[in-house]
């Protein structure tokens, strides 16, 4: 699926709730069914700075698509990067160095956001486009 129509997707659950309380809880369900980070890539290597809270963040590359898997101690924050994982995980490295991720706004997360954890997504999704960018580089130098 492309990424536009995932975060179309997203967009309208967002929008069947209500208030923000109800989204904060969709995130955190969205935390809890988020599969748990093999205990191998819970490495220094693999933590995205800036974040107020730990947040672990592996990849790798089958096909040409990368596929991302996460994991944090903050269960909310383990919400935001498994919906960060479904929009970006399975595309190409180009895919996602492009993507805008207008759902981020378009849900109204990152307003509703402390500065801390708004300054983690941004890390977040800094960190998923270097990994697209270095395997896009690796890529094209084994071509």
């Amino acid at each position: 699926m492309k990424i536009e129509e995932i975060e179309k997707e997203i967009i309208e659950e967002f929008e069947s709730f209500d208030d923000w309380i109800d989204k904060y809880n969709y995130l955190i369900e969205l935390g809890k069914s988020l599969t748990s980070l093999d205990n191998k890539y819970k490495t220094d290597s693999n933590i995205i700075s800036g974040c107020q809270s730990k947040v672990w963040l592996n990849s790798y590359i089958e096909n040409g698509k990368i596929f991302f898997e996460a994991d944090s101690d903050a269960i909310i924050t383990k919400g935001i990067v498994g919906l960060l994982i479904r929009v970006l995980s399975e595309q190409t490295p180009d895919e996602i160095i492009n993507a805008k991720l207008d759902f981020i706004d378009n849900i109204g997360l990152r307003e509703h956001l402390s500065p801390t954890r708004s300054n983690g997504l941004n890390n977040m999704i800094k960190q998923m486009k270097l990994y697209a960018l270095a395997f896009k580089t690796k890529f094209s130098q084994n071509t």
